[in-house]
């Protein structure tokens, strides 16, 4: 509410200046509960930051350490070891297993015949 000639808005009569003092007690306690948001986020961020530098500095540790590269190493190996092993013999195998089956089907059939 306005009133013509007595300058920018200034509050004039007690019905605008009560209006005038409710909204700027509002204003400041909404700025107050953002300063307290903000305040918060700013101490969360900080200690995200702080955690994401430990866990890199545990990650690069993990990564240099030798025991876990030497265990990676021998782990390679015996897959390598494993994969050569079940390339290379298994008509080998299955002919053994196709011997093994007919010889307990003939002592099957011996057995049942002998009866």
């Amino acid at each position: 509410m306005r009133r013509a000639g007595l300058g920018d808005g200034a509050p004039t009569g007690n019905y605008v200046a009560s209006g005038y003092s409710v909204h700027e007690e509002e204003n400041e306690n909404l700025s107050e509960g953002l300063r307290a948001k903000v305040s918060a986020l700013k101490h969360l961020s900080i200690d995200i930051g702080t955690e994401v530098k430990y866990q890199n500095k545990m990650l690069s540790d993990m990564c240099t350490d030798s025991d876990f590269e030497s265990t990676g190493g021998l782990l390679g190996a015996t897959m390598g070891r494993l994969k050569l092993l079940s390339r290379g013999s298994q008509t080998r195998l299955f002919c053994y297993l196709l011997l093994f089956a007919l010889f307990v089907f003939f002592v099957l059939y011996w057995v049942i015949r002998l009866r």
